[in-house]
């Protein structure tokens, strides 16, 4: 490490091959490319899929990181705040800590995006936790419990709910 930066002094390579892989429900696989410990706790990095139909994130926010959507393909729907964006192959989108957000692919469409926290945060076995809650090895109230652990704070969203309806 850096001691000035506090950034790895060597790159992170992740081949597709060696990614993991974490199935966190019947549409959407989330790909885990960089964690914080890898990154000197620059960044937190995966690759988000999500089917026609899928439910994607609820709503929620992070307090300690800004959260990053790159869409590589498909359309997303994003709630920011209370209004609906659509992002389609290309756009970019940051959203800031403490601001509300959910995300899902637009009615009839698939997604592929990539997702980047930054500052960095231990996240790979949130994303795990999901997967047993998937599974059934794990409850809804386990996440819940985690949300201090893994900065991510659910709440209702009657636009999201409303923009979820519409599908």
């Amino acid at each position: 490490m850096n001691a000035v930066t506090n950034q790895p002094t060597t790159p992170v390579l992740v081949r597709a091959a060696d990614a993991e892989s974490l199935q966190d429900g019947a549409t959407s696989l989330i790909t885990l490319l960089a964690d914080a410990g890898a990154t000197g706790g620059a960044l937190t990095a995966n690759q988000a899929s999500f089917r026609k139909g899928s439910p994607g994130a609820p709503a929620h926010f992070h307090t300690k990181a800004t959260e990053m959507f790159f869409v590589l393909d498909g359309t997303m729907r994003i709630l920011v705040d209370d209004k609906i964006l659509t992002l389609g192959k290309g756009d970019f989108l940051t959203v800031p800590p403490t601001v509300p957000h959910a995300f899902a692919p637009a009615p009839g469409s698939e997604a592929e995006t990539l997702v980047v926290f930054t500052p960095g945060l231990h996240r790979f076995d949130y994303y795990r936790l999901l997967e047993r809650v998937y599974r059934g090895e794990a409850t809804v109230q386990d996440i819940h419990d985690s949300s201090q652990e893994y900065d991510n704070h659910y709440f209702d969203s009657p636009v999201w709910s409303k923009a979820l309806a519409e599908r």
